[in-house]
């Protein structure tokens, strides 16, 4: 495995360049699909061009989405793991209120949507340093041979059988240093209702990590419209830090998704 080292320059919620670059230095992590892996079919082995077409048995089990084999219970320790070996937890709508509320108690409601932007992004961060190892092992081959749509979905389909929602991301903008994302059955949103404001600051900042780790540079994202304002989803905008603070200042003056995305664009 390749060296970590920490970054205590950046600010937690912007890290460095450099520790972005560290995220893809990671070697493959053989022990993360050690569950998935079909013992006889592969021997663990990296190739370095592209990923290969196998006929047959596959080397590991992809298709483990589901409630069957993805959440593997131990009722004699009590506890839920899923098939990388992580441990996991369910808890109920009344949960997440609970812990928003809390915050807001605390606080204040400015402090409490600080919080969760920056656990939301610091929770990005460390899922990339495990993702980006476990892909590597799971599909026999290195990043860099790996289109980043195909990285993205891979990521986000354990996040959609636990319960975090669907996405779409559009990347028609791309050449202007835009990236939209829709998000649908928010699980903030719709746990806390139609509240009139957008409640989704977890997400803006797993979004804003993701793509700052694909990226390989530090980027922002600001929650543009919300279910919980009586939308039918979420949307989300990723880019540099300057318009993703300027689109948070359009959507407190009241300006829509759309209003938004046009000024970001003629930016």
């Amino acid at each position: 495995m390749s060296t970590r080292t920490d970054d205590y320059t950046a600010p937690i919620d912007r890290p460095s360049e450099q520790t972005l670059q560290l995220l893809w230095k990671e070697k493959a992590d053989l022990r993360s699909v050690s569950f998935l892996r079909r013992p006889g079919v592969t021997d663990g082995t990296i190739h370095r061009g592209p990923i290969s077409v196998v006929e047959g048995p596959q080397p590991y089990k992809h298709n483990h989405y589901h409630d069957s084999e993805f959440f593997r219970a131990d009722p004699d320790r009590g506890t839920v793991t899923n098939p990388y070996g992580q441990r996991v937890m369910r808890v109920s709508e009344d949960f997440l209120v609970a812990v928003l509320g809390s915050l807001e108690d605390e606080v204040g409601q400015s402090g409490a949507r600080e919080i969760m932007y920056k656990c939301g992004y610091q929770w990005g961060v460390q899922d990339m340093r495990r993702f980006l190892p476990r892909m590597q092992a799971e599909f026999e081959a290195e990043l860099d041979r790996m289109r980043v749509d195909f990285l993205m979905e891979c990521w986000w389909w354990p996040l959609t059988i636990m319960g975090w929602g669907t996405w779409r991301y559009d990347f028609t903008q791309r050449d202007k240093g835009l990236l939209y994302v829709e998000l649908y059955e928010s699980a903030v949103a719709k746990s806390v209702g139609d509240v009139g404001s957008v409640v989704c600051y977890f997400y803006a900042g797993l979004f804003g990590a993701v793509f700052s780790a694909l990226a390989k540079r530090p980027l922002g994202c600001v929650e543009m419209q919300c279910y919980a304002t009586g939308e039918d989803f979420c949307k989300f905008v990723v880019a540099d830090y300057e318009r993703v603070n300027a689109a948070a200042f359009w959507r407190g003056e009241g300006a829509s998704a759309r209003d938004i995305t046009k000024k970001l664009s003629e930016m």
